[in-house]
């Protein structure tokens, strides 16, 4: 990691550091390639992304409704290390999987956080109380994530958004985020929302970044990340469909640390 620990960036989340993880480059150089969590030959498309995911150590999958029952314990014990579980929309849907979700991969020993999905028709105040109403502070829970992305195709939410006042709500939600579960929260966007609305801004806040065809500067520039989901039709066991499949940027000490700095506790696999 260039010499800097992300437990540090983690407690001190200061703009200068995490911007410096950017100038290490994505990674190939420092990370063993490994094979990719839950791969099956042949059941996707090879990508410049999914190539470039194999120089990561640490995987994970982030699920929602669609992803049916999951078996959490068979998720664990096939070596994904993280998942992040959909809780919440706007300001009145919760994801009818959410509580199973969320219990099995506690249960199971995995590192879990939620995350929410902004609904832009409704204030952000109604977007948080509904976020909290639905996920209790879990100190061992991996912060929480704040999913920002552009909705044109909404039936029901027209608004056009200008970029000042969108930053305005996402600092607000995420200061809200941070005090309510004492924890600097995440935000997860894609191409299209980063470039329009995000790019050059919320650097004190950790990112977590979508591009599944190509290498994340292709789309991000030199813009350091926390978390990249480079995959989204993976099959992994304990899933019954395909799912989002991300990597973490880092070695495994650098998410040991991570966990540390966030109180998470996790399960050994049995090959650890």
């Amino acid at each position: 990691m260039c010499g800097f620990s992300l437990k540090i960036i983690a407690r001190l989340a200061l703009p200068g550091l995490l911007l410096t993880l950017s100038a290490c480059g994505e990674g190939p150089s420092a990370f063993p390639e490994r094979p990719l969590v839950g791969a099956r030959a042949g059941h996707y498309k090879e990508t410049e992304a999914t190539k470039l995911a194999r120089h990561f150590t640490v995987h994970g999958v982030d699920v929602s409704k669609y992803q049916g029952n999951v078996d959490w314990d068979a998720v664990h014990d096939g070596g994904v290390q993280f998942a992040y579980i959909k809780a919440t929309e706007g300001g009145d849907r919760i994801d009818p999987k959410f509580v199973q979700n969320w219990q099995g991969a506690k249960a199971a020993g995995l590192p879990r956080g939620a995350y929410h999905f902004v609904y832009w028709c409704r204030p952000w105040q109604d977007n948080m109380a509904w976020f909290e109403r639905n996920v209790p502070p879990d100190p061992t829970a991996l912060p929480p994530v704040l999913d920002v992305e552009a909705t044109p195709d909404s039936p029901t939410c027209r608004r056009r958004l200008e970029r000042d006042s969108t930053l305005h709500e996402i600092r607000a939600m995420l200061a809200e985020m941070e005090r309510y579960y004492g924890k600097k929260p995440i935000v997860y966007t894609t191409v299209d929302f980063y470039q329009s609305i995000i790019q050059g801004s919320l650097t004190d806040y950790p990112i977590w970044i979508r591009s599944t065809k190509h290498r994340p500067s292709a789309r991000y520039g030199d813009r350091a990340w926390r978390f990249w989901q480079y995959q989204s039709d993976a099959w992994v066991r304990g899933i019954p469909t395909r799912v989002d499949r991300n990597a973490f940027y880092g070695d495994e000490q650098d998410w040991r640390s991570f966990l540390k700095a966030n109180g998470v506790v996790r399960r050994q696999s049995a090959s650890e």
